[in-house]
């Protein structure tokens, strides 16, 4: 998958902690211009002069806290692919180490932890075990829904990893 895109996905994922999903998507637009269309290399360049403009912009959630881990995990995510050529080749590289993709109803899952784990080794933040796991579903990775559930026939987990 695109970089731009998995980026965007973690720092919604990360402005959700302790809100519903339907506020971050209401608020989508704000976010994507706010954040330079969550290209990773533009957002790791925000000065804290940004950032306090961020914390005044009424569309987006106005915590601290999230907003500068949105600059900071950038610049993760920044190393990370110049690391490994993309950060989706990293992720792959994870996924490839532990695919409990059909476990994955045990939360947080093994995956999700050791992608936690590694994210915060590096300096991430807002991405603890709950919120990587549903970033790897949002991601496609997991495919959560009970087969009772009506969208269980809809989603099917790709047999391959994001790219």
């Amino acid at each position: 998958q695109d970089d731009c895109i998995l980026f965007e996905q973690l720092i919604l994922e990360g402005a959700q902690a302790g809100l519903s999903w339907l506020t971050i998507l209401k608020k989508r637009p704000h976010y994507r211009k706010a954040f330079a269309q969550f290209v990773p290399q533009k957002v790791a360049r925000f000065k804290p002069k940004k950032i306090d403009e961020l914390l005044k912009n009424k569309g987006l959630v106005r915590h601290r806290g999230k907003i500068e881990s949105a600059v900071r995990n950038a610049q993760v995510f920044n190393d990370i692919q110049k690391e490994f050529g993309s950060f989706s080749r990293w992720l792959d590289t994870l996924i490839k180490t532990i695919d409990d993709r059909r476990t994955s109803l045990n939360l947080p899952s093994v995956l999700s932890k050791k992608i936690s784990r590694e994210l915060k080794r590096r300096g991430m933040k807002f991405v603890g075990p709950t919120i990587i796991h549903a970033y790897l579903q949002a991601i496609g990775v997991y495919q959560d829904h009970l087969p009772e559930c009506w969208k269980f026939r809809q989603k099917k987990v790709s047999s391959r990893s994001p790219r």
